[in-house]
């Protein structure tokens, strides 16, 4: 699939991709995914029981039931994240709290795995900023009168330059600086333009 190919000729598989990038980079979307997956070992690893041979080994602690709701909500918050974007700073300072509180509440904060993926999931969410669509299009619409360089374009012909003296023009007389003379020559680089 090329660059000049529409969407609308594009698979099935493909369109559903193009969607999912599109949803995606409108919200927090790696936020809530670590959040979530923050409170799946906080909630789960209270009530597992492992099996080692014919011994089983089970977690079970007093605060299984603190764990399961901490759990849950972290969960919950991570959900949040990705559907109400308004509330992602609440959400993201309530991931960190409840990371914090699972240290204490829920076996190590669920051996430190999930509290370390709803650190890094509350950390991403109050830092994440929507997209600020007119400094996006003042950023296109630049790219557009600059060129793809960057550099304003300049449709007038560039300022004659002097020849290179050689040997024999030593002894010459050398042209004093005037400050009317333009700095860059026309080239567009080496200082601001107004146009």
């Amino acid at each position: 699939m090329s660059a000049e190919t529409p969407v609308q000729s594009a698979g099935h598989f493909t369109r559903a991709r193009l969607r999912f990038r599109d949803w995606r980079g409108n919200r927090p979307f790696w936020a809530g995914l670590f959040t979530l997956l923050g409170g799946v070992p906080i909630a789960y690893f209270p009530y597992a029981t492992f099996k080692l041979g014919n011994m089983s080994l089970a977690m079970a602690t007093t605060a299984g039931a603190g764990s399961l709701i901490i759990g849950v909500l972290l969960i919950t918050l991570g959900l949040t994240m990705w559907f109400q974007q308004a509330t992602r700073i609440f959400a993201g300072v309530a991931a960190i709290i409840l990371g914090l509180v699972s240290l204490v509440v829920s076996n190590i904060g669920g051996f430190v795995i999930g509290f370390l993926l709803s650190l890094i999931g509350g950390a991403l969410s109050v830092s994440w900023m929507p997209r600020d669509e007119s400094a996006e299009g003042a950023r296109a619409k630049r790219s557009r009168k600059h060129g793809p360089g960057g550099h304003a374009k300049d449709d007038a012909a560039p300022a004659e330059t002097a020849p290179i003296a050689s040997p024999a023009d030593a002894g010459a007389p050398v042209q004093p600086y005037s400050e009317s003379a333009p700095a860059d020559n026309g080239s567009g680089h080496g200082g601001y333009r107004a146009d």
